[in-house]
């Protein structure tokens, strides 16, 4: 079969030529389109489901939030690991799947069973899915500061919530941007017992007249001179003086009493339970920018910076964007440093090939093996969904000294068996159609054991791939590239070279 396909080569030696610079534009698009990170991602497939339930202690959170949530999501199909988790008024249960699972089946077959348990949750607890992340997907992050002082924590927290969050949402790729630090601002009602005894107000009451004073309505419509107008009562609170006006009961003499009457209305923070400080120089408020599962982190990263950097001007007078955290940094060390010892090993492969084959055209068609390889493992990555990463990339340098090796040896068998020729007919040119069979008959005689030899230096990963779990998502991306070069170079070596 291999001397068939040497056969081929040689008689269509213009489709072979095509095919490698169709391999090599192809590989160029690979390269340009491949999703960078520095690691491999290394996490389960995993669905968060947060719960909140205010006020409460961690037991009662536990008890009658986090259990039957547990306990419920164990039915799931595919789920191997149930975890729960309760805070005080916080609790949080990762239901982590087997390998191989789409993250977003998993996701919708969680929010099926979320949808049966939530009637058996206490009133008031809502429940929501995590972001559709990965444990690797924290990318960016920065602090909004004001060194002017025109604006307070709470004013900075607002300017993130309200306007940079939403911005950022917009950005491919981006799963979520959690906002941290700061202060959120809110309406709070102080109640004063005494008075409250003393008017015969009661805190159900309270809380009855704040709700119903915090709503519109509809009125239908009314027609008058030809024309319709919609009715609507607006009764929204928006302002202190709203809240003071609640009318809650009538006292004595007809005299109503209000909110303002049994309690003080102020604006104030909501309960914190941490803080984000920048370098010890006090408080801000920040974002983290957290990457969608398999999008390409550098390229979410560029969109980011674009972003923040378009924003900046609609940001009040004072306020800052400071970066805090840039993985982009990361990245690019990474593969930088990859690439430069990718290149050093062309030289020095190139120049090995050029002093011992000690013909430059013949040190060629050795080269050129390896980046063509290299981009043929490309190639398949971008379709396999592998990005490239300090691991695949790895994969690539070790395969780099190995790949040359079947080219060195189809060469050096070729000037040997010409050489033959030109000792048996000293006083004849070897040339045109001659000349290829005398080639051919080189290629086919070392071909097919190059070959082999190739592809069980390439079946030699085959353990890799039998690891399970997070060694297998750490040295499967090294194992791939790998084999996907040797298996080029082995194609390579009976067709082009």
């Amino acid at each position: 079969m291999i001397t068939r396909i040497i056969d081929l080569s040689i008689a269509n030696r213009f489709l072979v030529v095509l095919a490698a610079i169709v391999i090599s534009l192809a590989g160029f698009w690979a390269v340009r389109s491949t999703p960078v990170d520095a690691l491999p991602d290394l996490s389960d497939v995993q669905v968060v489901i947060r719960s909140n339930y205010p006020g409460q202690a961690p037991r009662l959170v536990e008890d009658q939030v986090t259990y039957p949530l547990a306990t419920t999501m164990l039915s799931v199909p595919g789920a191997k690991t149930v975890r729960g988790y309760s805070f005080f008024g916080d609790s949080y249960v990762y239901v982590i799947f087997e390998d191989g699972t789409d993250l977003y089946w998993a996701r919708s077959r969680v929010l099926e069973y979320l949808n049966q348990v939530q009637g058996r949750l206490p009133e008031g607890v809502t429940s929501a899915l995590g972001p559709d992340a990965t444990g690797v997907g924290w990318i960016y992050e920065y602090a909004l500061v004001d060194r002017t002082g025109g604006n307070d924590l709470a004013g900075l927290r607002s300017l993130q919530d309200w306007f940079l969050r939403y911005e950022l949402k917009t950005i491919p790729g981006i799963a979520e941007v959690a906002s941290i630090g700061g202060m959120v601002k809110q309406y709070q009602v102080v109640l004063d017992p005494y008075r409250m005894a003393s008017l015969g107000v009661t805190h159900a009451e309270i809380v009855k007249a704040i709700r119903a004073s915090n709503q519109e309505a509809g009125g239908s419509i009314v027609e008058m001179g030809e024309a319709e107008y919609m009715v609507r009562s607006s009764g929204y609170l928006s302002t202190l003086a709203d809240f003071r006006s609640i009318p809650l009961r009538v006292a004595g003499a007809g005299i109503p009493v209000t909110l303002g009457d049994v309690a003080t209305i102020q604006i104030g923070p909501e309960l914190r339970r941490g803080i984000a400080e920048l370098n010890g120089q006090g408080e801000v408020t920040g974002g983290v920018v957290i990457l969608r599962q398999g999008a390409d982190a550098r390229s979410a990263i560029t969109a980011v910076e674009a972003k923040l950097k378009q924003l900046k001007a609609s940001l009040p007078k004072g306020v800052e964007v400071i970066t805090t955290y840039n993985r982009a940094q990361l990245i690019d060390a990474s593969v930088e440093n990859l690439t430069h010892k990718l290149i050093e090993e062309f030289i020095v492969v190139g120049l090995v090939c050029a002093l011992f084959l000690w013909h430059v055209r013949s040190a060629l068609v050795a080269i050129v093996t390896l980046p063509l390889g290299v981009l043929a493992a490309f190639i398949v990555m971008r379709f396999q969904g592998v990005n490239a990463n300090i691991m695949s990339l790895g994969g690539i340098a070790i395969a780099v000294g190995a790949m040359v090796d079947a080219a060195i040896v189809m060469v050096e068998n070729a000037h040997k068996h010409l050489e033959r020729w030109t000792h048996a007919n000293p006083d004849r040119v070897l040339a045109g159609k001659e000349r290829w069979v005398v080639i051919g008959d080189a290629a086919k005689e070392v071909g097919p054991a190059l070959f082999f030899s190739l592809l069980i230096i390439t079946f030699s990963f085959i353990p890799v791939f039998t690891l399970q779990a997070q060694e297998g998502r750490l040295f499967a991306p090294l194992a791939f590239t790998k084999t996907y070069a040797m298996a080029g170079a082995a194609i390579l070596s009976v067709t082009l070279v």
